[in-house]
């Protein structure tokens, strides 16, 4: 009989706190500095699993990195060099 192995995996923390429920301040295409901090080198939307926003503004958050990248304030895809 087989024995099972131990999966390696480490889980990563997560962050109880949504940052925008915290400050009480919704994401806003205007700030596309801060909603850098949101995307990933590649310039993909980070899921709420990563980053600790709630779903409510999961949803807020990738309608206005979107309109911003519609704007050229964010870019579709990063350069790869």
């Amino acid at each position: 009989m087989l024995k099972k192995t131990i999966s390696s995996r480490k889980t990563r923390p997560i962050n109880n706190i949504c940052p925008f429920c915290d400050q009480k301040k919704d994401p806003d295409y205007k700030d596309y500095q801060f909603l850098a901090n949101f995307l990933t080198d590649r310039a993909r939307i980070m899921p709420a699993s990563r980053t600790g926003v709630c779903a409510k503004h999961q949803r807020k958050l990738s309608r206005e990195v979107k309109r911003a990248r519609f704007l050229a304030l964010l870019p579709y895809i990063e350069k790869i060099s």
